[in-house]
């Protein structure tokens, strides 16, 4: 029997992680993480922006805990196999196996106690409990998973904007980008959206928008206002963060019909 910790590490910055959080990285024989790309030129692994910010909070706050990459499998993101939910819940679910393949051969291999890093919090739109189901119940280890909460994307939202995410007395819905049209269609009119490709936000002009690209790192942008008024801007803000980081991750609140209030404006 061995321990796996999942630790959520935060939405990117490094002193997001909490006390806790940090003992679990420093009693871990070794970390694991996914590693995006093949390996490329001289070096054993392409650069991988999300993994390298792994690393570094492991050599800040868990020196000596090496970080094991495991290459990540290649997932079908062609519109043929996405188009429905259904369509979309079957890849991921044949991309989960195969991640729970890989990391299974790696576990294998490295005797000791494990820490995942997760980016945010284990519980928000994050693969890893489900991966370890599958390895667990193969039967070939033998894993005590223990999960260390995060701060997550809707937190640090939040805060930035300080905002309350819901109305008084009110209701937030959770989505992604995938299924907002669904949900609005639905009768929500108070939603956080992860997961975005992109912004399909164009029928939500009179909507109310709040904002956050890359929370927690460098490259962190907010903008808030009516959909109608920034949504040129925040495509560009997107286009900008990936070009300059490699990477975008973004998080907003969409509230129908909001006025102007607490983070109103543009800040970067």
């Amino acid at each position: 029997m061995r321990r796996v910790n999942v630790v959520g590490i935060g939405s990117g910055g490094l002193d997001q992680i909490t006390v806790e959080a940090v003992h679990a990285l420093r009693a871990a024989d070794y970390a694991l993480a996914a590693v995006k790309g093949p390996p490329t030129g001289a070096s054993e692994w392409p650069t991988d922006p999300l993994f390298a910010r792994r690393a570094e909070l492991l050599e800040r706050h868990a020196p000596g805990v090496e970080l094991v990459g495991v290459p990540d499998p290649e997932r079908d993101r062609s519109s043929s196999s996405t188009s429905t939910h259904g369509d979309y819940r079957g890849v991921v679910l044949d991309w989960h196996e195969a991640r729970a393949e890989a990391w299974e051969q790696a576990m294998a291999q490295r005797p000791g106690d494990v820490a995942i890093p997760v980016w945010g919090d284990p519980a928000f739109y994050d693969s890893t409990l489900r991966i370890l189901d599958r390895i667990r119940e193969r039967g070939r280890l033998e894993l005590d998973v223990q999960v260390l909460p995060g701060i997550s994307a809707l937190q640090v939202l939040a805060a930035r904007h300080r905002l309350v995410l819901h109305e008084i007395g009110g209701t937030v819905t959770v989505t992604t980008g995938r299924r907002l049209q669904e949900v609005v269609a639905a009768g929500a009119d108070n939603v956080v959206v992860m997961l975005n490709s992109d912004l399909p936000i164009d029928e939500l002009t009179d909507w109310h928008i709040w904002w956050g690209g890359n929370l927690g790192d460098a490259g962190e942008t907010l903008v808030a206002g009516r959909v109608g008024d920034v949504l040129a801007e925040l495509r560009a803000h997107r286009e900008r963060l990936r070009a300059e980081h490699g990477w975008v991750m973004d998080v907003y609140l969409l509230r129908r019909g909001a006025g102007a209030g607490r983070g109103e404006g543009t800040t970067t």
